[in-house]
């Protein structure tokens, strides 16, 4: 998938050009045991059985990655879902915000289809991972929704409490600190304020406190018809 990122650094900008072949989420990635039982304890809520281990790696088709900020999904029940996209270039990982989009009807029959059944939207801008590593902790994941015509919060948490990219990457290829050329990896999310539910707007976003600067991707869903 052929997919081009506007990389702003402290020296400016600069348009960046890459493929990604090998599309991963990382799902379960919560740093702490209580906040990953209750990520669990949520989707079971919706009748979505709970992980064999944590984390896992669901491997995506490549071509379900998408900048479009309008999607197509099939019935009324799917979400999203805020998460930060780390992916290899020219020799070195980049950090975007992404969405894990995903059909909560047959998510409850298995997650991995799931997820491979809806398109995984992805900003148009990065950072360069090497400026954020030393104080990642501190960035913060958030999502929107609108509701009743209103944009409402509808996730939010510093990334302290998801295993950093580096522990996730190392854990999907057995010890390596770096992605293959062409890869890129959702880094799991946090829980939804008032519960995990559909919506046809969703706008996400990475914050850097210390430079004050975001990264923001919006999208539109629209929503096709589930014939039987």
């Amino acid at each position: 998938m052929h997919i081009s990122f506007q990389i702003d650094t402290e020296q400016g900008s600069r348009q960046l050009d890459t493929d990604i072949d090998t599309l991963i989420v990382a799902g379960w990635a919560g740093r702490d045991h209580a906040a990953i039982e209750h990520h669990i304890e949520e989707l079971a809520a919706i009748g979505i059985s709970r992980p064999s281990a944590v984390p896992l790696y669901y491997r995506i088709a490549s071509n379900q990655l998408t900048q479009s900020r309008q999607v197509q999904v099939v019935g009324p029940d799917s979400s999203g879902e805020v998460e930060t996209f780390v992916f290899a270039a020219e020799g070195e990982l980049y950090v975007s915000i992404a969405s894990d989009h995903t059909d909560r009807k047959l998510e409850a029959h298995s997650v991995a289809l799931s997820k491979q059944l809806c398109v995984k939207p992805v900003a148009n801008t990065a950072w360069r991972l090497a400026e954020v590593a030393d104080y990642w902790d501190e960035l913060v994941i958030r999502s929107y929704i609108e509701e009743n015509g209103e944009q409402v919060l509808y996730q939010e948490g510093p990334l302290a409490s998801l295993r950093t990219p580096q522990d996730l990457i190392a854990g999907y290829t057995n010890g390596a600190t770096m992605l293959p050329a062409g890869s890129g990896m959702t880094c799991g999310t946090v829980g939804a304020i008032g519960g995990i539910r559909p919506a046809q707007s969703f706008t996400m976003e990475l914050f850097d406190p210390r430079r004050q600067r975001s990264l923001r991707h919006h999208y539109e869903v629209d929503i096709l018809p589930e014939v039987a």
